[in-house]
């Protein structure tokens, strides 16, 4: 892992538990990292409402106020700040409420230092790639449907819906690579920034997501159109 490509960036750490935040906050900084640590709910808001974060690493059990929560104020007042759940609540309802909360990742304790290390640095890359992106393309049509990459929102007629930060990299890979077909495996590497083997249904659940907001009939897609066996194709 190259120390150097987002030395400086600024991360949030919520954790009560102080000895895991002591660890992290050490390894982080040999990373080149600068880090605040709090150790509640509360104490996150008041950091996330005056400071300025490029990452917030999240615990759920947290006193005062629970990191869904937490999550869920981080959205309202920037859309497109990663989140990173750390958390010994390995249930999928609650992966799936953290997701849902506005979390873009999640990250079961006890977890491996260097797995955490390359979580970190693959959101980083991802919110660097993301937001160079937006600010060309802030806005663009689908048919009837505008997308904003700025503030995550897609309006279908008088509709309104809110992207997650995951939904809008997938479908603002796709649409810069209009016309070609883009495989599973390179949305993995190059959305989620993950080489290794992860189930495609994950992918495909997203881009039913996708369908589901964009496309008059979700079950004959003609802007996000699956190849058999590959990938999918954008066309509009």
């Amino acid at each position: 892992m190259n120390k150097k490509s987002f030395a400086g960036s600024k991360i949030l750490l919520v954790e009560d538990e102080e000895s895991l935040a002591i660890g992290l906050i050490f390894n982080l900084s040999e990373e080149g990292y600068n880090v605040d640590w709090v150790p509640d709910g509360r104490k996150a808001l008041e950091y996330i409402n005056t400071g300025t974060y490029d990452l917030v690493l999240l615990d759920i059990m947290l006193p005062y106020l629970d990191g869904f929560k937490v999550a869920e104020h981080v959205r309202i007042k920037d859309p497109q700040m990663p989140i990173l759940i750390l958390t010994a609540r390995t249930s999928a309802q609650d992966r799936i409420k953290g997701l849902e909360a506005g979390a873009d990742d999640y990250l079961a304790k006890p977890f491996h230092l260097q797995e955490l290390l390359l979580r970190v640095q693959g959101m980083l890359k991802r919110k660097n790639w993301y937001g160079k992106s937006a600010v060309k393309t802030p806005v663009y049509r689908i048919g009837s449907n505008e997308i904003n990459f700025d503030n995550l929102t897609c309006m279908s007629g008088e509709d309104v819906f809110q992207l997650t930060v995951r939904e809008a990299m997938v479908l603002k890979y796709l649409i810069e690579h209009k016309g070609k077909v883009v495989s599973r495996r390179e949305l993995l590497e190059n959305v989620w920034c993950i080489s290794g083997e992860i189930e495609t249904r994950t992918i495909d659940n997203f881009i039913a997501r996708l369908r589901k907001y964009l496309e008059p009939n979700p079950a004959q897609p003609i802007y996000i159109k699956s190849i058999r066996g590959t990938g999918y194709i954008f066309t509009d």
